[in-house]
């Protein structure tokens, strides 16, 4: 019996097209996620349940859901790739009968990956990771956790699940990923020395397919003579000379099509397992941002005018309103593009300095430079910005910012996670935010969004998820921020709703409701109606960075500078030597530790119970600011 809305188009004459092909498949995936939220209550189950043979039913019951969503979960992905080959992407994807030879079985158990997407060894752990147009910088909600003076362990990280086996060309994949994050880079030796690259897989009569072509740097643009990569030595103190606001997004390419792309990523995900930490898969080159995750966390300072206007506020309740404002623009300004791209994993000990000189300040000709903190020699009047990655086990990195003059601070730290939820993919952030204003010795408490890729097999587009909240304890306001991922039937992408409270008020007041990269409006208690955020009509403000001949060695911008460059400029086989060396580099230092049993020692900041903190703030620097 045919299914209604496909039919054999015998009887009706009704020939069913690629966009119903697309529909229904998108129906598919809705009606998958539904059934992933749902597996979720197995858990509650188990727990809630007295009876031990209860209990077991309960067990083997999700057993089977979960083996019956990995079923369907391989099957909307071999559809899509049926549907690939039948009707290739701009002539991309054109498979021999050799290219898929797929195993029918499913689900499948646990089977060794092709060798075109390699599974890291080392113990499991979180990842950044975002395929399809997601803001890597962007994690889960998680509650306040208060800091303390003990010295906590670190939550271990999801077990992984070998990934079920399809066969591909050698070629359909790269075998090179250059921010892939293994622990110990345990597989250097390995990819180094027995793997042909892609470019040199090529033939010289350009025969090569065109997807393994965009998969090792299509994207990528030759850079410019005059950016910081090719910088002449500065030998004056003037601030051009010092510092260098190029960003390397600003060539990236980021208008291309991701169509070109599907074949690859189709390929990849009939790679993956549901719930899988994609840290595991060595992922081709196309996905790639060329900078370091730390320097994209430097994106939530995009507006310093609206952070250090916090502490200009006299009332509470308009201090409480204006971090609500800056916490709410700091999320358009990660993506410059609709593509997505994965910054680089950074290594133990990375540090990124950066600063901003505030709108109407930036010609200050007379500028009281400041002695310590996160950039010694920027202005007193700059917010500045530093960063590092203080742990590889799990993977965390943490930040602080300040402005001097205006007496205000922020610090955090992150730990990023990536899962595959079928259709979609899940980015978690664990850890939390704390915005410091010093004249009136308040402390704001935020956490973050869930970020989501979603439709990454068709017109891949990213959104915000889940519920946040910002509290200061000292005068009792708070706020709670909810990004809504759009309903499959109806409703709108991007939607952000928040409700600020006065202490021990239940009705807010004051509620913001719009789209977090658009336009958000605020309506007061009072019936006023305002807009309280318009992204579109906001400029960014370009951050400033150290010349690279003027960093240390272990910043990022210099750490990563020749697997940067071979990347802008497609030479995939210098890049490998340049992502080899720094491999080589962390692999002695970490097995020069273990024979001499020694542990890490952080280089900015330090572990605070849950917490990572800078080591010298400016509440520490400057006990003159104390309240």
């Amino acid at each position: 019996m045919a299914v209604e809305g496909w039919g054999s188009g015998g009887d009706s004459g009704f020939v069913p097209s690629v966009q119903d092909f697309d529909k229904k498949l998108a129906e598919s995936d809705a009606y998958l996620q539904i059934l992933i939220d749902q597996i979720k209550l197995f858990d509650e189950k188990i727990q809630s349940c007295k009876d031990d043979e209860q209990r077991k039913k309960i067990e083997n019951l999700k057993d089977t859901t979960c083996s019956m969503v990995e079923s369907i979960k391989h099957c909307i992905v071999l559809l899509q790739i049926a549907k690939s080959t039948i009707n290739p992407v701009d002539s991309i994807y054109q498979p021999s009968a050799l290219e898929l030879v797929v195993i029918p079985n499913m689900p499948t158990q646990a089977s060794p990956v092709s060798e075109s997407v390699q599974v890291c060894k080392g113990e499991p752990r979180p990842s950044s990771l975002a395929v399809g147009p997601v803001v890597s910088n962007l994690g889960s909600h998680q509650s306040p956790t208060p800091i303390s003076t003990g010295s906590g362990q670190s939550a271990p990280s999801s077990s992984l699940t070998t990934p079920s086996h399809v066969n591909l060309s050698p070629n359909t994949v790269p075998d090179f990923s250059y921010s892939s994050s293994e622990d110990e880079f345990y597989d250097a030796d390995e990819f180094y020395q027995s793997t042909t690259s892609p470019k040199r897989g090529m033939d010289s009569s350009e025969s090569a397919t065109a997807l393994t072509r965009s998969s090792t740097g299509a994207s990528l643009k030759r850079p410019d003579t005059t950016e910081s990569l090719n910088s002449s030595m500065s030998n004056g103190t003037n601030e051009a000379e010092q510092f260098d606001t190029h960003d390397d997004r600003d060539d990236d390419g980021e208008g291309e099509s991701v169509e070109e792309h599907k074949s690859v990523i189709m390929h990849l995900l009939s790679q993956v397992r549901l719930g899988m930490d994609l840290t595991k898969v060595v992922l081709p080159t196309f996905i790639l941002e060329r900078r370091s995750l730390l320097e994209m966390y430097a994106d939530f300072f995009a507006h310093p005018d609206l952070f250090v206007s916090i502490g200009e506020h006299k009332d509470p309740k308009d201090r409480m309103t204006q971090v609500v404002k800056w916490y709410l623009s700091a999320f358009h300004a990660g993506r410059k593009g609709s593509v997505a791209k994965k910054p680089y994993n950074p290594i133990l000990g990375e540090v990124f300095h950066c600063h901003w000189a505030l709108p109407g300040l930036e010609n200050d000709v007379n500028p009281e430079p400041i002695s310590e903190g996160p950039v010694p020699g920027a202005s007193k009047n700059n917010v500045t910005f530093v960063a590092e990655q203080v742990s590889h086990h799990p993977p965390i990195s943490a930040f602080y910012a300040e402005c001097y003059n205006k007496r205000i601070q922020f610090n955090a730290h992150i730990w990023t996670k990536s899962k595959f939820l079928g259709m979609s993919i899940g980015v978690h952030n664990i850890g939390q935010g704390c915005v410091s204003c010093l004249d009136y010795d308040e402390h704001y408490i935020l956490t973050f969004p869930n970020g989501y890729g979603r439709s990454i097999l068709t017109v891949p587009w990213v959104e915000l998820g889940g519920e946040c909240t910002i509290n200061c304890s000292k005068t009792g306001y708070n706020a709670t921020i909810t990004f809504h991922t759009k309903p499959f039937y109806g409703g709108k992408k991007h939607r952000v709703t928040a409700e600020i409270y006065s202490p021990n008020d239940k009705k807010p007041y004051c509620s913001i409701e719009g789209e977090w990269n658009g336009i958000m409006y605020t309506k007061y208690a009072n019936g006023e109606n305002t807009v309280f955020i318009d992204t579109k009509k906001m400029p960014t403000v370009k951050k400033k960075v150290r010349k690279l001949e003027d960093q240390e060695e272990y910043e990022s911008r210099r750490l990563w500078k020749d697997v940067t460059y071979n990347l802008k400029t497609k030479d995939i086989d210098a890049a490998t030597e340049a992502k080899h060396h720094l491999e080589e580099k962390q692999r002695a230092e970490a097995r020069e530790r273990k024979e001499k049993e020694t542990k890490w020692e952080t280089r900015l900041f330090h572990e605070d119970g849950e917490c990572w903190v800078y080591d010298e703030p400016l509440l520490k620097r400057e006990p003159s600011l104390r309240y």
